[in-house]
């Protein structure tokens, strides 16, 4: 693959209690682990909320892209993507992730929603990257 955009951040500081920035600046602030894991929590992000926006904005993007190239005019639509964070299940050390993709679509019945998502779950370079890494769970609210 010939990257036609790269997005270059650095991590520093203590891993999940330390600091990120974009290379650009435009992203730039601590982090905190979640209270549910034992940390401060407050009013830093985490990991798993930065990869949570990125892969709505991206899941978000190929539902739009996907609607258009079948010439399917969509309203008020929105992708809420949770990520799940957890310990491995196959015994050996460590964490995995899940995620569940929501889509909210107007304008469409539930047949062509479900159609819909699921084209847009196999172009998304987010799905695609993820594919049998993690545990996807696509549905409409």
């Amino acid at each position: 693959m010939t990257a036609i955009y790269t997005a270059s951040a650095t991590a520093s500081g203590d891993g999940r209690n330390g600091h990120v920035r974009s290379s650009d600046g435009v992203l730039d602030f601590d982090l905190a682990v979640p209270k549910e894991m034992g940390g401060p929590g407050g009013d830093h992000s985490n990991p798993e909320q930065l990869f949570a926006a990125g892969y709505a904005a991206c899941f978000h993007g190929a539902l739009k892209m996907v609607a258009r190239s079948q010439k399917i005019d969509l309203t008020d639509t929105a992708i809420t993507v949770d990520v799940g964070i957890g310990p491995k299940t196959d015994g050996t050390p460590g964490f995995q992730l899940n995620a569940t993709i929501e889509a909210e679509l107007g304008g469409v019945d539930q047949a062509t929603a479900q159609q819909l998502i699921e084209a847009a779950h196999q172009v998304c370079p987010y799905s695609n990257a993820t594919r049998g890494n993690i545990d996807v769970k696509l549905s409409i609210a």
